[in-house]
């Protein structure tokens, strides 16, 4: 039996805060007997090895703490790879089918360095149910920052995922006046809010750090049988004059975009009335290759705030560079 997925109505909105593409991590938690707390914060969806046991059970690709008997509860503790404003979680069970929470809270802090017996929590999500093998999605009304969440689950068990969705908070006035910036970094608050297509990986995993690790950490779309091309928007964490791009087809060889362009506006909202101004003509991409433009942009001074990138006709972007300026008066 599958996962009963809920839509997940936080993905195509906020920032995965706790990524571990981004540096989250899970750093401590009260009892992981059965299965590790790090796998909670894995990219990867969970899966289930059916029959495959160690001596402590079935395994599990989750946290799964064993069964209380004293009345308790247990927790996991878990730093933000991007402090931000929480604005909704996933608390995954999937495969957990009769060895998941009955309940779980949210508490938050927001400190320099690592929590400690005398760190000062925020409850951020009160006393909630959660259904076993299902995506639990829940709202969180929080305008803080937070560095660190506390999951409290009630009394045990196990979670395969936690998703914390938000929106990153970039201290801008640290960079240097003129400082080139990637401004589409996921790290920046940046976000890609609309693609013709995804149908084999993610369009926000362009906007990752560091060079993608496989075909599957990147951007593609399926092979196009039609006219038209395939296309991906991305709203710039801040407003700037785009200096450099960088466009890697890192891992994709034989499914790599035929020719490329970029386009970008600056805008409140984007619709299909939206006028773009070409920044790269379009001109042809290579296999597996990091492509840099400079001199070949048609804009270095407008302070923009969305670009995009269109393929010809289809095919992986691992990712996207907009290094730019940011906007004093953004």
């Amino acid at each position: 039996m599958s996962a009963v997925k809920e839509k997940n109505r936080f993905e195509q909105q906020y920032t995965d805060l706790l990524n571990e593409r981004c540096g989250g991590q899970a750093i401590a938690c009260s009892d992981e007997f059965f299965a590790e707390k790090e796998n909670m914060v894995k990219t990867a969806e969970p899966i289930f090895q059916e029959g495959v046991f160690t001596d402590r059970g079935q395994i599990m690709d989750g946290w799964e703490s064993r069964r209380r008997r004293d009345g308790g509860y247990d927790w996991a503790i878990l730093q933000l790879g991007l402090v931000g404003k929480i604005r909704g979680v996933n608390v995954n069970t999937t495969h957990f089918k009769g060895n998941a929470p009955g309940k779980i809270t949210l508490e938050a802090c927001n400190i320099e360095g690592q929590p400690n017996d005398n760190t000062e929590w925020t409850e951020i999500i009160s006393m909630t149910d959660v259904n076993a093998h299902f995506e639990n999605l829940i709202d969180v009304d929080s305008e803080e920052s937070w560095s660190h969440v506390r999951l409290n689950i009630f009394p045990d068990g196990g979670v395969a995922r936690l998703r914390v969705y938000g929106e990153p908070t970039v201290a801008w006035d640290n960079f240097l006046d003129g400082e080139l910036v990637d401004l589409a970094l996921a790290a920046h608050g940046g976000r890609a809010i609309a693609c013709s297509d995804m149908f084999f990986s993610d369009m926000n995993n362009l906007l990752q750090t560091n060079r993608g690790v496989n075909m599957g950490d990147g951007w593609e779309t399926k092979r196009r049988r039609g006219p038209g091309n395939d296309w991906v928007v991305v709203r710039l964490g801040h407003a700037g004059a785009i200096k450099t791009v960088e466009i890697d087809t890192n891992h994709f060889k034989g499914n790599f975009p035929d020719s490329i362009k970029l386009e970008a506006t600056t805008a409140q909202s984007i619709d299909d009335n939206t006028e773009w101004s070409e920044i790269i003509s379009q001109r042809a991409a290579q296999a597996h290759r990091q492509h840099f433009y400079r001199a070949e942009l048609a804009d270095t001074t407008t302070a923009f705030t969305h670009v995009r990138l269109s393929v010809y006709p289809d095919g992986g972007v691992s990712r996207l560079r907009i290094n730019g300026v940011p906007s004093k008066e953004a």
